[in-house]
C-alpha cells in the first residue's frame, strides 16, 4: 500500500474519533478541528507541516448512508419535539380545545405540580412564541449534535419547568412560556467559546449574535407579562454550570 497518497483520516482532540482530513468540524462532537478546509500540494497530500503523524485507517462496518470518515448525522429529534409542542401550546392558547388556564402557572403550584411542566410550552404571546421557540430550535439542536438528545431534555426542563415553579413560589403572578428553557440552551451552548474567549484564544462560534439573542430573550418579560423574570435567571443559572461542568468532562 502506498503511503505517498494523502491520509485517509485524522483524530479529533476532542473525542478521538477518525473523521475526514477534509471537513472542519468533528461530525460526532461538533468541535472545531481547523479554521478553513486544509490545502493539498501536488501530490494530493495535506499540506499542513512536514512531520505529519500516518494513521492507519481502522473503519468500522458502515451504516446506511453513511461514507468513510464522516458519521451519518442524527436528527435533532428531541429539539423537534420542544419546537412542536410549543407550538401546539401556542395553537391551545387561541382555541377553546382546552381551558389554557389549567396548563400554565398561577401562584404557587402545590398539588397541581404538572403545571410547571406545562406551562413552558403555552405562550399568549406570538413575538414570545416565535423568538423564543427560534433560540430553542437552533441552540437545542447545536447541543442535540453534540451531546444527544437527554441532554436537551434536561436543559429544557432545568430552565423552563424549574424556572416557572420558583417564579410560582416567589409570586402570585401568571407565567408561562420557555424563556428559561431557551437561555439554558443558549448559554450551554456559548460556555466553551466563552472559555476560550476568556483565555484569549481564537474560538469559531458566533458570540456576538448570541449575545444578542441572549439580551432579547432575558428582556422578553418586558413585552410579554407572561415571560418571567425568575425563570430567564434560572435558566441563565442552569445553563452556565451544565455547561462548565461539560466542559470540564470532555476536557
Amino acid at each position: 500500500m502506498s503511503t505517498g497518497g494523502p491520509d485517509l483520516f485524522v483524530v479529533c482532540k476532542n473525542c478521538g474519533s477518525e473523521v475526514s482530513p477534509y471537513i472542519t468540524e468533528c461530525p460526532y462532537c461538533g468541535t472545531r478541528l481547523r479554521k478553513r478546509a486544509p490545502k493539498l500540494d501536488r501530490h494530493g497530500r495535506i499540506a499542513e507541516g512536514r512531520h505529519r503523524r500516518q494513521l492507519t485507517p481502522s473503519l468500522s462496518r458502515l451504516r446506511r448512508g453513511e461514507i468513510p470518515g464522516i458519521r451519518h448525522e442524527s436528527h435533532p429529534y428531541a429539539t423537534g419535539l420542544l419546537v412542536l409542542a410549543g407550538a401546539l401550546g401556542t395553537l391551545i392558547w387561541r382555541t377553546s380545545l382546552l381551558n389554557p388556564l389549567s396548563l400554565i402557572v398561577l401562584g404557587k403550584p402545590g398539588n397541581q405540580w404538572w403545571r410547571a411542566f406545562t406551562a413552558p410550552f403555552v405562550y399568549d404571546n406570538t413575538g414570545y412564541a416565535v423568538l423564543t421557540l427560534l433560540v430553542i430550535a437552533v441552540y437545542g439542536w447545536l447541543m442535540e449534535r453534540r451531546h444527544g438528545p437527554v441532554l436537551v431534555f434536561a436543559l429544557a426542563l432545568a430552565g423552563g419547568a424549574a424556572g416557572l415553579a420558583l417564579a410560582g413560589h416567589l409570586s402570585n403572578g401568571l407565567f408561562m412560556g420557555g424563556n428559561g428553557a431557551a437561555l439554558a440552551l443558549l448559554c450551554a451552548w456559548a460556555v466553551p467559546d466563552l472559555r476560550l474567549l476568556v483565555h484569549k484564544r481564537e474560538y469559531e462560534g458566533d458570540l456576538l449574535a448570541t449575545g444578542v439573542l441572549a439580551a432579547v430573550v432575558v428582556l422578553m418579560p418586558l413585552a410579554a407579562p407572561g415571560a418571567s423574570w425568575v425563570a430567564a435567571g434560572v435558566g441563565v443559572a442552569f445553563g452556565l454550570m451544565l455547561g462548565l461542568l461539560l466542559t470540564r468532562i470532555h476536557h
